[in-house]
């Protein structure tokens, strides 16, 4: 197997996480602070090449009730950009939540609020690309949009 590294695209910051090679833990990588989609992409392909992933995993912002949004608009946005500079496979994934869980688990270990500012994302990324591994080592992948 090879590795998957896990993007939770944001307005200013981009949090990327990584799967080992057996693709059963992610680990929070790096917040990439890139508030143009472009150096975005380009940023997260260069990391994508020099690591020698697999796969690409990117959180979708889907609203609550499984709409659609303007945060979707922008993500697909990044992916467009993102497919012209690599050719490792994108998939999407179902994000609710993964913020808010990434602020909980800091919360909990008791971070000040400074400091989750600068980790949330790639918490975040984390949490979406450990649901994407669990999901994915079974047969059936449910959580795809």
């Amino acid at each position: 197997m090879s590795k998957v590294l896990g993007v939770d695209f944001g307005e200013r910051r981009t949090g990327v996480a990584i799967s080992d090679d057996s693709r059963t833990i992610a680990f929070p990588r790096e917040t990439l602070d890139c508030p143009r989609t472009e150096q975005a992409a380009a940023a997260v392909a260069r990391l994508a090449e020099s690591e020698k992933v697999a796969e690409i995993v990117v959180g979708y912002p889907l609203n609550m009730n499984g709409t659609t949004g303007a945060r979707t608009a922008r993500t697909d946005e990044f992916m467009a950009e993102l497919a012209k500079r690599t050719v490792v496979p994108l998939k999407k994934w179902d994000e609710r939540l993964s913020t808010k869980i990434a602020e909980a688990v800091l919360i909990e270990a008791g971070t000040s609020r400074g400091k989750r500012r600068g980790v949330v994302d790639k918490l975040a990324a984390q949490v979406i690309l450990q649901g994407y591994l669990d999901a994915t080592a079974s047969p059936v992948a449910e959580n795809e949009p």
